[in-house]
């Protein structure tokens, strides 16, 4: 990744961009251009990736000129700037460079089309920074400080509450999760998460300790109360053996028809010395809350009886969405997460 990035670039060039799309660029924007321009449109990107079993997301920095390329005037994003591109999804975060259409001036975020809307304009935005400073050093600190887990060579955003951990006996269950712009919706209300779970054994724990796994249970809540009860064999279809020192790793989704909400559980095991052994180990609990969003000035403009939020879709839990395979040539995601059955 850091080989990927470019050359800095001169003032003069700068200022030839902020001719060419007719607004100015930040301080702090301008600044980051004295170091690198960027970088190339490769994989993994700089700014973070996620993948599940059939999505794959990997955001590349864009350099000045490409990212003045992709300015836009249309409406619903007007005079808002790309800083972030992933070929595979086409997802980019936008920095306003004016305070219109109910945007704050060098606010950063995630466009999300408003699907209920006639009016294509309305376009709501999930806020991932108050500046370039903010949301670049934010980042970059999560980095560096080990907040986000670098797999295979990729920087993944995943976020990991120190008290999402939980110790059985032996064994030791954390969790981190994420949550995922390109395949949520305010309007209608679905929000993806992602989790990735680490179970392990102590290298401590006595060879006989060995067991494996059966099934699941999680008890899923939205941030109405709402509760559903999931119960499946395995986990992302597999039955992992654990045993003293070994880790096992796997990445699933859920989803809510709220803008938060919260899992917990415990998995079944049995004992591979004393085979009619069974226990629990439990499941944290781990919270998943959405980035602040803003709703589209278009649609507060707009009737809203037109409109019918349907908030009744479940959550639901989806092991079957793993990923540890990074699989990049993937087909175009639904954006829902199905029921495992």
């Amino acid at each position: 990744m850091i080989g990927s990035l470019k050359d800095s670039v001169q003032e003069k060039d700068l200022d030839a961009v902020e001719a060419q799309i007719g607004c100015k660029l930040p301080d702090d924007y301008r600044c980051s251009f004295r170091i690198h321009n960027g970088q190339k449109l490769v994989v993994p990107g700089l700014m973070g990736s996620m993948a599940l079993s059939n999505h794959y997301r990997s955001e590349d920095l864009l350099d000045i000129d490409t990212a003045a390329g992709g300015f836009q005037q249309r409406l619903g994003l007007k005079q808002c700037l790309p800083l972030t591109f992933c070929i595979h999804t086409g997802l980019s975060q936008y920095m306003a460079l004016e305070s219109v259409e109910g945007r704050n001036k060098y606010e950063i975020f995630y466009q999300c089309p408003d699907q209920m809307a006639r009016n294509p304009s309305a376009i709501d935005m999930f806020i991932t920074g108050t500046s370039y400073l903010e949301w670049f050093t934010s980042y970059v600190n999560n980095v560096v400080t080990g907040g986000y887990p670098i797999i295979r060579d990729q920087i993944f955003r995943y976020v990991h509450d120190k008290e999402c951990v939980a110790t059985t006996g032996d064994i030791t269950v954390s969790v981190s999760t994420s949550f995922l712009p390109e395949l949520s919706s305010v309007h209608p209300p679905h929000y993806f998460f992602t989790y990735r779970i680490r179970i392990e054994m102590s290298k401590d724990a006595l060879p006989e300790r060995a067991c494996q796994l059966d099934s699941r249970y999680w008890r899923i809540t939205n941030a109405k109360g709402d509760v559903e009860e999931v119960q499946g064999p395995g986990v992302v279809g597999e039955f992992p053996i654990i045993s003293p020192g070994r880790v096992y790793e796997y990445t699933s989704c859920t989803t809510f028809s709220t803008t938060s909400g919260y899992m917990e559980g415990y998995y079944t095991f049995h004992c591979l010395y004393y085979k009619d052994k069974f226990f629990n180990v439990i499941i944290p609990r781990f919270h998943m809350v959405c980035p602040t969003f803003k709703v589209s000035t278009a649609r507060m403009e707009t009737n809203h009886n037109e409109y019918a939020m349907d908030e009744d879709e479940d959550s639901t839990d989806t092991d079957e969405y793993e990923d540890r395979r990074r699989v990049l040539d993937i087909p175009a995601p639904s954006g829902r997460c199905p029921r495992h059955t």
